[in-house]
């Protein structure tokens, strides 16, 4: 066979292979087609014996939708629920093994933390009537239901709609178990969510016995106690073990409003709350009227404690302070001596609720925050919000709010150190960074002008020009965090505006390098920590690292040159000591939400902030309002009978003579308006005729008490 047959029916082999191929692959598609709609028709048969009609065709298509719905919002709930579990990821259970006790500037005792949360009474060795008493008070279904209680909650709703005031609370023991474990007593959407999901969390996770153990000995119950058992005994001398009614009672009453109902502070407020919670107990059905008579009519009466007003905030902060400064050292039972002052802590509390209870109803602001320290980092005085009882939440120095225009010094000490000075003209005009075009407050336009008067008015647009063309995001960032700011700084370019969380700590430490003749690292609260043997573990003045220069000579005069402007001609004159030199900066941040003033002189800095734990919006309350105010009525105070120190750098303060001109016109033109309000409002004052014709008609009346009826008004008209 020649070589090109053999080719041929090699070729004629493949060819029929590949037909073979062909028809195996065209019988199989069409056998599997085949049996497939074989199987479809089969499966069809068999589903229309479901298929419905009629009202029973509604109800399916309801379920249909609900369940693709329930599908759907099942999604949405677990990635509601991820950020609420991510705070269960740590040792929620422990309460610290530290026991510490806290003494003021001058030794004297001003509270403890740590001991006191860990006295604990198991719950089955609790009196019934103890336990009866908190549950028909805060939770009385807490053994029926899972972590929230929707029967609880809707009487909770009705009983304050029927009263038109909130007289029940609606939330849980879980609840506010989850509240006091995880979360901070803020008002927020947010908040509630990781509540109701933490919640759910605890009921899976923990017995009814476990949750209401931890529930009891975990809560704030006033007097700087925290725990049923501190409790009992600071109020009354005695374990959880031995009270009776009328004392369990009492202390029921103090779950709602610790600081409001605490015995040793209003008594009569304690009785009557307690009388209440006795009240709850014969309408859960736990007690019968004549079981709850005797405590009626003998009320518990606690031992005399004195009126001790516990500074909760500044011990919550120290307490934390003194675990980092002692996690290493194998102590745990320790005195802290502390920077505390009482005089300066009262001041600034008074000094916030004066303000807020005269003018808070006004600007719609509920809520404030400040931070007192001294020339040498001493702090002196934390308030972290107005009641303590009723949240534990430090807003000094744990809530993040923006600080508005207060931010901008961080930005002008940075310019000053990259060569401008107070005197430097620079442009106010509008200006655009990207997609970003900031304003001036109220829409003001600006030219040209200097440093000085940039700061001083607060205009917007000249930080942002300096960050965008001279300075950067970058360094910005880094002075601040230099001068003592913890809180994250974001790195977007807003930020020089102060959109950036901080707190009233940050505030108050990064202003003190102004005052501390721009130094920073001295910051402190604990001076020193002994034993209770009189072994010391920690003294500051050894142990703790020097100050360090972040501001040079230079700039720090020219921020202090221009920042002691600000209360005499600037945005914060409500802020101005009379006879003392002080310096700040005023801060509000959008739609009025927080307000600041930060301020310092040679002795102290503090900082205020002003707003509403719901970051509701303000009554367009700015920094140099309420603010100053506050800062104004406590920094008067703290520097009676002081040795005034000056500040550093502004022997010779840079005056911009066209700002210092126009501030006086405007107040001279303030006065004149003042003056002529008041004389408009003055009575009128009457002719010498009219008043003798009055004093005639006086005598006449003196003299005719026989008158029937006065004259008729035409016989006053004609007199």
């Amino acid at each position: 066979m020649t070589a090109p047959d053999k080719e041929h029916r090699k070729r004629g082999r493949i060819a029929a292979f590949l037909l073979a191929v062909d028809a195996w692959l065209d019988s199989s598609l069409y056998e599997a087609g085949f049996k497939a709609r074989e199987i479809w028709e089969t499966l069809t048969i068999f589903f229309r014996r479901f298929r419905v009609s009629g009202w029973r065709r509604g109800i399916v298509e309801v379920a249909s939708e609900a369940f693709t719905f329930g599908a759907a919002g099942s999604v949405i709930m677990l990635a509601l629920a991820l950020p609420a579990f991510e705070d269960t990821t740590g040792d929620w259970r422990a309460q610290g093994d530290f026991a510490v006790t806290f003494l003021d500037r001058y030794g004297n005792e001003i509270g403890q933390r740590g001991i006191l949360q860990r006295d604990s009474v198991p719950v089955d060795e609790m009196p019934d009537h103890v336990i009866k008493a908190v549950l028909a008070t805060e939770d009385r279904r807490f053994f029926e239901h899972y972590g929230i209680d929707f029967i609880g909650l809707f009487r909770a709703v009705s009983e304050n709609v029927r009263a038109n005031s909130v007289v029940q609370g609606g939330s849980s023991i879980t609840q506010q178990l989850a509240k006091n474990l995880f979360l901070s007593n803020e008002r927020t959407l947010e908040r509630k969510i990781k509540e109701a999901f933490l919640s759910v969390w605890l009921e899976c996770n923990l017995s009814k016995k476990q949750i209401l153990q931890l529930y009891l000995d975990r809560s704030y119950m006033g007097g700087g106690t925290f725990g049923i058992e501190a409790a009992a005994d600071f109020y009354f001398g005695k374990s959880v073990k031995d009270l009776n009614l009328a004392e369990a009672a009492m202390l029921a009453g103090l779950f709602k409003a610790p600081t409001k109902y605490a015995p040793h502070v209003n008594l009569p407020a304690a009785r009557a709350r307690a009388n209440v919670v006795l009240t709850n107990l014969v309408d859960a059905g736990f007690m019968t009227e004549g079981q709850v008579l005797s405590a009626r009519l003998h009320p518990a009466t606690v031992v005399d404690r004195g009126e001790r007003k516990s500074p909760d905030y500044y011990l919550d902060w120290a307490f934390d302070e003194v675990k980092r400064i002692a996690a290493k050292s194998g102590q745990h039972s320790l005195v802290a001596h502390t920077t505390f002052d009482a005089n300066i802590q009262a001041a600034a509390e008074e000094s916030l609720e004066f303000n807020l209870r005269q003018f808070g109803k006004d600007y719609r602001v509920s809520q404030g925050a400040i931070v007192v320290i001294e020339t040498n980092g001493a702090v002196r005085a934390i308030v972290g919000g107005r009641d303590y009882g009723e949240s534990q939440f430090n807003r000094a120095t744990k809530a993040l709010r923006q600080p508005g225009s207060s931010f901008k010094p961080y930005v002008y000490a940075t310019a000053m150190e990259h060569g401008l000075t107070p005197d430097s003209i620079v442009s106010g005009a509008p200006v655009s960074w990207g997609n970003w075009h900031p304003g001036n407050y109220n829409g003001a336009s600006a030219g040209r002008m200097t440093v000085t008067t940039a700061l001083v008015k607060s205009i917007n647009t000249v930080p942002v020009r300096l960050a965008k063309d001279m300075l950067g995001i970058a360094p910005i960032k880094a002075m601040a965090e230099a001068m003592g700011v913890e809180s994250p700084l974001g790195s977007h370019k807003t930020m020089v505006l102060g959109t950036s969380g901080m707190t009233v700590m940050d505030q108050a430490t990064g202003y003190s390098v102004f005052a501390q003749d721009g130094m920073v690292g001295s910051r402190h609260g604990i001076t020193q920590l002994v034993t209770h043997t009189g072994e010391v573990i920690y003294d500051f003045a050894k142990d703790a690292t020097p100050p360090h220069r972040v501001l040079s000579e230079k700039a720090l005069q020219y921020m202090n040159s221009m920042l002691v402007q600000v209360p005499v001609i600037g945005t914060a004159r409500r802020a101005a000591l009379p006879g003392i030199v002080s310096g700040g900066k005023t801060g509000t941040s959008q739609s009025y939400r927080d307000a600041w003033y930060v301020g310092f002189t040679g002795n102290y800095t503090a900082a205020v902030w002003l707003g509403n734990d719901d970051y509701s919006p303000t009554n367009k309350m700015t920094g140099g309002a309420l603010p100053a105010m506050v800062w104004q009525r406590l920094m008067a105070y703290a520097h009676q009978n002081i040795e005034l120190k000056p500040i550093p750098g502004i022997d010779h303060p840079y005056v911009d003579a066209e700002v210092a001109a126009k501030a006086e016109a405007a107040e001279k033109k303030r006065a004149e308006k003042e003056a002529a309000d008041a004389e408009a409002a003055r009575p009128p004052v009457l002719s010498s005729n009219t008043t003798r014709t009055l004093r005639e008609m006086t005598i006449l009346f003196q003299s005719a008490p026989n008158l029937a009826d006065p004259p008729e008004p035409e016989t006053l008209s004609a007199l």
